[in-house]
């Protein structure tokens, strides 16, 4: 695929995501942000960069007279814990083992999964759900199993692994916008 071809395929991409749950997503961080609530975001490979990308941003760049700092941990950014639980339980519980340590009712999980189907961050939605947490997802594809362990979620409406990791960081882009304001 020329690269040309590549740009205005992703261009074609961006308008077909829904808004609404988008601005759900927002809604949702403020208000985890005023009430002083923990977010915990995760993804795999390319989902866990993105991830790790948009806490950076937000835990700089959302910094604002009047308003409270976020709270926002990647828990695919902390490696030993990670490698520990994959080899020690299961690389099936290496986001929900830490979650479980981690978080209070009220918090928010934050999973990024191109496929939605990845079993490490469904089980870390579940655990999320047994611990009363917000859960927000996501995905690309048809949603995969991940959008029914939402409370919120945001399916790109493409197959191509790349093209979906693109509109996430997009999304999130987004988001990280209006938590600015």
């Amino acid at each position: 695929m020329s690269v040309q071809a590549y740009f205005s395929r992703v261009a074609e991409v961006l308008p077909r995501i829904p808004t609404e749950p988008v601005e759900q997503i927002v809604a949702a961080l403020r208000q985890a942000r005023a009430d002083g609530r923990r977010i915990f975001m995760f993804g795999n490979g390319g989902s866990s960069a993105n991830a790790s990308h948009i806490v950076n941003d937000m835990l700089k760049s959302t910094i604002g007279a009047g308003r409270p700092r976020m709270k926002m941990l990647c828990l695919s950014d902390n490696v030993p814990t990670l490698t520990a639980y994959a080899n020690d339980v299961s690389y099936d519980m290496i986001f929900a083992e830490p979650l479980r340590s981690l978080a209070e009712r009220g918090d928010v999980a934050f999973a990024l999964s191109g496929s939605g189907n990845s079993p490490n961050v469904l089980r870390a939605m579940e655990a999320a759900a047994e611990l009363g947490l917000v859960r927000i997802g996501l995905t690309g594809r048809d949603g995969g199993k991940l959008k029914e362990l939402c409370d919120i979620c945001v399916i790109v409406p493409h197959d191509s692994m790349q093209m979906i990791e693109d509109a996430h960081l997009v999304i999130l882009h987004a988001v990280f916008l209006a938590m600015c304001e």
